[in-house]
């Protein structure tokens, strides 16, 4: 294996791709923000000067960031508050506290992750509070260095915006949206949300209080702009240990993946069913492990390799790894699909289906009892393969219970292609009419 120089150590071919990997994995898994977000330069500048003004100069504020999922409303705000947070004086005073709808279901979550992320728990201790308002506001006074003017400014953010909007009475949105409104303590709430109508669902108080600034992201990346964002995050950093590995490395693949026509056909597939740079990323992981110290770059093959994986059906992965019992059973359900036109059935008709089959036609399949053939009924139910059409409570016995198939003519043709070893005689009866 060959060495590398560097100024100051020897660096193998091994050891650069391990290090290439390591930093694209921690860019890719923790979703690093580019340097300038592309096409949402006057949304950007608008959200650094209203954060700016809460943060330097006291002002309260209220905004939502408006986007479909995958707009970039996250990576906007991240690479505002990162150069917000560049000056000093940000630093030392502002303070800043995440939540997220999923996370904090109801308000008395969602305070305790509040005093968590100022780091009040010791001043809260066990004093017991009348209300949430009169909590909010302690916590916010303690902030406080000694009078009003000194109060520290504290950056709220909402993601998942339109969930804080189903707590009860809406009371932390209220709160805080108060809070904004008034003088007492310097407060900016930064709302994101993929739903246009937040609005109509805030109560009638809770929507005097707000501002009703909103930024629309619409992403209007062109293909082109869509192609320099994966050379960028595929490159590697100029201070990469070994400068002779990352020169090669950039050039492959500005020059010759990037390039290539297939490759352009795989990312034009992706930019048109997503812009969202997370699907990208998952693309490139994907593509990133088949590097190898004897393959140390990324060819066209592997982010063709990475698209199928990508793209692949779940269902139909699931049907490769049934009994030849269990894929029969799919068959047969396939028929009475076909045969009553999608309307449901029971597993007596499917049994009845099975054993025509081995009745006719089967050399291969030897008949199975039928408490066999219900565990593998029950065990096609479990993976969901196939839905019972009445509630869990319904008292029907297993063998009436309707139900339907949830995978379709091709998903099912496509597995036993693939599936390994699959006799002739089941191809053939998957491929007749009705069975």
């Amino acid at each position: 294996m060959s060495k590398r120089k560097t100024m100051d150590t020897q660096w193998t071919a091994g050891e650069c791709v391990s290090q290439a990997q390591k930093i694209l994995r921690e860019r890719y898994c923790y979703q690093r923000v580019p340097s300038s977000p592309v096409g949402i330069e006057s949304q950007r500048k608008n959200l650094l000067e209203l954060l700016r003004r809460t943060a330097i100069h006291g002002e309260s504020n209220s905004v939502l960031i408006v986007g479909p999922r995958g707009s970039g409303k996250t990576m906007l705000l991240k690479s505002v508050l990162k150069e917000l947070f560049e000056v000093r004086e940000v630093q030392s005073n502002v303070l800043l506290v995440h939540l997220n709808g999923l996370l904090q279901t109801d308000d008395k979550i969602a305070l305790k992750e509040i005093t968590r992320q100022l780091q009040l728990e010791n001043v809260v201790g066990d004093k017991v509070f009348g209300s949430f308002a009169e909590n909010l506001t302690f916590l916010l006074e303690a902030l406080k260095k000694g009078n009003r003017s000194s109060s520290r400014p504290v950056i709220f953010t909402l993601d998942e915006f339109d969930l804080f909007v189903h707590h009860k009475n809406q009371t932390l949105l209220y709160n805080l949206l108060d809070i904004s409104q008034s003088a007492q303590t310097p407060v900016a709430v930064v709302g994101l949300t993929c739903r246009l109508d937040v609005l109509e669902l805030l109560e009638k108080r809770v929507k005097s209080r707000f501002s009703h600034r909103q930024i629309h992201l619409l992403n209007p990346m062109d293909f082109q702009q869509y192609i320099e964002a994966t050379q960028e995050h595929l490159a590697l950093p100029q201070d990469f240990p070994d400068e002779c590995f990352a020169q090669e490395w950039n050039s492959s693949i500005m020059v010759t993946l990037c390039e290539d026509s297939s490759v352009k056909d795989v990312l034009r597939k992706h930019f048109n069913t997503s812009k969202d740079f997370r699907s990208l990323h998952m693309l490139l992981l994907m593509a990133l492990s088949r590097v190898t110290p004897t393959n140390p770059t990324i060819k066209p093959g592997d982010i063709q390799e990475a698209s199928r994986l990508c793209t692949m059906d779940a269902k139909a992965n699931i049907l490769h790894g049934l009994s030849i019992l269990e894929l029969c059973l799919i068959i047969a359900m396939k028929h009475l699909s076909e045969l009553y036109d999608g309307e449901p059935f029971n597993f007596q008709m499917v049994h009845n289906e099975f054993k025509k089959f081995i009745q006719r036609k089967s050399h291969s399949i030897h008949n199975f009892e039928t408490p066999v053939v219900l565990k593998a009924f029950e065990h096609l139910q479990q993976l969901e393969l196939i839905n019972p059409m009445d509630g869990p409570s319904a008292k029907i016995q297993k063998e009436y219970q309707l139900v339907k198939l949830m995978l379709d003519h091709n998903q099912i043709m496509e597995a036993l292609q693939k599936y390994p070893q699959c006799p002739t005689d089941v191809k053939q009866w998957a491929t007749s009419a009705f069975g």
